[in-house]
């Protein structure tokens, strides 16, 4: 699908001026095609958008103004997106916009306030726009005003049926006429089974349908049960369960819905039940499996995906004001099982014990390895920390006045 790009670049903190004039600008006619891009970092990397939920709000230049939500396209890399309707795209004149994000565990903020154009085209000359107010909430409201209606309308549609059928009450004389015939012809039927001496059950039988299985995994309706905030996954008995701000989860803290299946043995050592815990979380697929043994619980293990196997290169931030990307092989990295890749260069010499990037993941412990100079014969020492920045320690090379840019081809284990 076609698109008209408007990308925006965003760092959340709290130095950023109150308003960005863009120089982005659609036309009226641009319906289904004008895309506004968001990038988003934070402390120079990418701001993870786990159960977070984005408002974009639009004020037009005639007044109208709509509130909605945007699209994440990349939890991980704090990428969304949002596409103007065809509503939005006829006001046309400056729009001032702002994008807020809002939070599973009721924190929110406010990412930034921008604002760009909307060019009249010149088949809308004669057209007006009339002014509009949109919220995504507010047409959720109605929605549910709406159903509400029309249970109500059935509620007494069954009422109005329940009240005819007691017009139909029979008297009592009648009543009992029926009980009587009804007992005449149950004593005919019993007569009748008590004469006949075919078995119709077998001890068996009714022993194995007392011995059946009588422990539920799932209510009446077979779905799996939605388990309350805050349950701890290990006291869960066997059986599928569902639920968010789950105790115990594989990420500590993390308020993401997941499901959990729990197998829970008969066998007991030391006090510990010997059990098996598969927990899912739900908005990107990533599994954990769990085991208790003798010695309680033994951890949390991560199963790869083929996500984890072909995973992608992304250019580094760097921090600004320490060095920059040599354009003909910038510096990217990539994440493949549970290990940080780094290659490409940068140019120019930062200050020695400079910080010139910053990672979300992050090494179980110090980390130093070296990269080749470029302009004079040598390496450079750099070091990345348990904290996942990147620093420069300095380098050594025939001239060192001499070096113009580093290049780096490094795996880095982040267990």
């Amino acid at each position: 699908m076609i698109h008209k790009n408007g990308p925006l670049d965003f760092n959340v903190n709290a130095y950023t001026s109150s308003s960005v004039s863009t120089s982005i600008n659609f036309w009226t006619q641009d319906r289904q095609t004008a895309r506004l891009v968001f990038h988003l970092t934070k402390d120079g990397v990418p701001l993870p958008l786990a159960a977070v939920t984005g408002k974009l709000v639009l004020v037009m230049a005639d007044g109208s103004r709509f509130i909605r939500d945007v699209t994440i396209i990349d939890r991980v890399e704090g990428q969304a997106e949002y596409i103007l309707s065809d509503q939005e795209i006829k006001h046309y004149g400056d729009v001032q916009a702002e994008l807020n994000l809002y939070y599973a565990n009721d924190q929110s903020l406010s990412v930034h306030q921008f604002s760009f154009n909307i060019s009249k085209s010149l088949i809308d000359q004669d057209i007006v726009p009339i002014t509009e107010y949109y919220v995504d909430e507010f047409e959720a409201l109605r929605a549910k005003i709406n159903e509400l209606y029309d249970e109500s309308i059935k509620t007494i549609a069954d009422l109005r049926a329940k009240f005819e059928d007691l017009e139909k009450i029979e008297t009592k004389e009648g009543a009992q006429s029926k009980v009587d015939a009804a007992l005449k012809a149950a004593n005919k039927y019993t007569d009748a089974h008590l004469e006949n001496k075919k078995i119709h059950v077998t001890e068996s039988e009714k022993s194995n349908w007392n011995n059946g299985q009588l422990y539920r995994l799932t209510p009446n309706d077979g779905k799996v049960a939605r388990i309350p905030n805050g349950t701890d996954i290990f006291t869960l008995p066997t059986g599928p369960y569902m639920g968010a701000q789950l105790l115990n989860a594989p990420v500590e803290n993390d308020t993401s819905f997941y499901y959990v299946n729990v197998l829970e043995t008969a066998y007991e050592q030391n006090e510990v039940v010997y059990k098996c815990i598969i927990a899912t979380r739900s908005f990107d697929n990533i599994t954990w499996i769990g085991t208790f043994h003798a010695q309680g619980f033994k951890g949390w293990d991560r199963v790869l995906s083929e996500k984890d196997l072909n995973s992608t290169w992304n250019q580094v931030t760097l921090v600004t004001g320490t060095t920059k990307h040599f354009a003909g092989n910038p510096l990217k990295f990539s994440i493949r099982q549970n290990s940080l890749h780094l290659r490409g260069s940068f140019e120019g010499v930062p200050a020695n014990d400079a910080v010139i990037a910053r990672f979300a993941q992050k090494p179980s412990g110090e980390t130093v390895f070296v990269g080749a100079t470029v302009g004079s014969y040598g390496s450079a020492r750099l070091t990345l920390a348990k904290d996942g920045s990147l620093k420069f320690d300095g380098l050594n090379a025939n001239d060192n006045s001499k070096v113009t840019r580093i290049e780096i081809n490094e795996s880095i284990p982040l267990w």
